[in-house]
């Protein structure tokens, strides 16, 4: 959504990777946050690159960490209400990476860390908020779209508000333009 608003064409293909089994390979490693969200957007970029060639493919992904536990996207809203407990009133990290491929190869690739920090909201304001905004934020990481009902939760954001909603998108769309694909 952010690339089209920006005038982009794209076609979106998703890439079959286990995210899950990745992640937890390279936390159990000792691998740092940026490294993971790195990692996984190279793969996306790359699966799909190996069955696009000569096409210009991108890859993102997040990775949300606080007091070094990594976070996943809630599977319910019993999840995201646990989340939002662990989260409220403490900073986290979130780490917006983006890799292009030309074909199956990585020719571009930035990470970016937004620290996010939650104020002390009560429970019953977190029961207000999921009753509204529920079913969008059980698929976000940490339970929140900052774009949406989600930025009531903050007391401070310190980062690229793009990256905070996925991509860096200033940065992409530079190498785009570089590369020819955005004209100015």
């Amino acid at each position: 959504a952010l690339l089209r608003s920006a005038g982009v064409e794209i076609e979106v293909r998703p890439a079959a990777i286990d995210e899950a089994a990745v992640k937890q390979s390279m936390v159990a490693e000792g691998a740092p946050a940026r490294d993971v969200a790195d990692a996984l957007a190279e793969m996306k970029a790359r699966r799909v690159g190996a069955k696009a060639p000569g096409r210009l493919v991108l890859g993102a992904d997040q990775v949300l960490v606080c007091d070094g536990r990594f976070y996943d996207k809630p599977v319910d809203l019993a999840e995201a209400q646990a989340q939002l407990r662990a989260l409220r009133g403490a900073s986290h990290h979130l780490y917006s990476a983006a890799v292009i491929c030309d074909g199956p190869d990585a020719v571009w690739r930035h990470v970016t860390r937004a620290t996010m920090t939650m104020r002390a909201f009560s429970d019953a304001f977190l029961e207000r908020y999921l009753a509204r905004n529920g079913a969008e934020a059980v698929g976000c990481v940490g339970a929140y779209r900052l774009e949406a009902g989600g930025s009531q939760l903050f007391s401070k954001v310190e980062g690229d508000y793009f990256s905070v909603l996925g991509l860096p998108l200033l940065e992409v769309l530079g190498y785009l333009r570089m590369r020819g694909v955005c004209v100015e």
